[in-house]
């Protein structure tokens, strides 16, 4: 089957290694994402139902308004590719607009504009929690109807949260499996994105995470698969689970010279 991609342009999305990962990733009823991000494992798997969360609020809020308004959804976005549209001065206005809107259909609608002609596709926030990625300059940016519609089909079986890891997995039922894809720990001080939505994720909400995962697999025996940077800590952090090894490419960095190959580490917990 052809791999689908997101709608999405996405620091540490999953769809290069997405074999590795369904090589692995148990069958239940339902999957459960705290950390959905882009949705490429959401959107190449086949369970009965889907709990999708994320702390991005703006993300999460796209994503109920694809699943819900698709169609005029895709007419009005398709307004915002054109030439007239890939240019400085209107780039800056829109996020301008985007940081200081209460709708929730502009909002979705200028996020994927911002997504599709920003730097590198980054979504990176500033302290008052404002979109600050600039302008990226490309050619011509893709606008993606198909995906849009595909993302949107397979949403029906979806519900979307906005949530914190913690409180998605606080009420899982013993016929779910958890996929977390969590924010990465850094290579190095330059290169942590952590804190893309105001909040940052450090070393210590990684062994929060993991204590959390291992409580709930021990007592309720649901099975977990988690995906990381393979470096010193992780393996230390995933001791107790079955350890994978991927090697992958990233698929967005600072600089065209940082999308180096990288290895990767998922570990199952099953």
């Amino acid at each position: 089957m052809k791999k689908k991609r997101s709608f999405l342009k996405w620091a540490g999305g999953k769809y290069l290694i997405l074999d590795d990962i369904l090589k692995i990733l148990p069958e239940r009823k339902c999957l459960i994402e705290p950390f959905v991000g882009a949705g490429s494992v959401f959107l190449n798997t086949n369970y009965h139902s889907y709990i999708l969360a994320d702390i991005n609020s703006d993300l999460i809020n796209l994503f109920n308004i694809v699943k819900t308004r698709v169609l005029d959804f895709v007419d009005d976005a398709q307004v915002f590719f054109t030439p007239r549209t890939n240019k400085l001065d209107f780039y800056s206005m829109h996020r301008t607009i985007f940081n200081t809107s209460s709708n929730n259909y502009d909002k979705a609608l200028i996020f994927l504009y911002l997504n599709r002609h920003c730097y590198n596709g980054l979504c990176r926030y500033n302290l008052k929690g404002e979109f600050n990625v600039p302008f990226g300059r490309y050619k011509k940016p893709y606008f993606p109807q198909k995906e849009l519609y595909q993302f949107s089909e397979h949403a029906q079986k979806a519900v979307f949260t906005c949530s914190s890891y913690n409180v998605t997995l606080k009420n899982i039922t013993t016929d779910s499996v958890v996929y977390c894809d969590p924010p990465y720990i850094p290579l190095s001080k330059t290169s942590n994105f952590t804190g893309y939505y105001i909040n940052n994720f450090d070393f210590y909400e990684h062994k929060k995470l993991v204590y959390l995962i291992e409580s709930i697999f021990k007592n309720r025996s649901i099975p977990f698969l988690i995906s990381n940077q393979d470096v010193f800590l992780t393996r230390l952090l995933y001791q107790k689970a079955f350890l994978y090894f991927v090697k992958s490419k990233r698929s967005i960095g600072c600089t065209i010279n940082s999308r180096k190959n990288i290895n990767e580490l998922l570990a199952l917990y099953n």
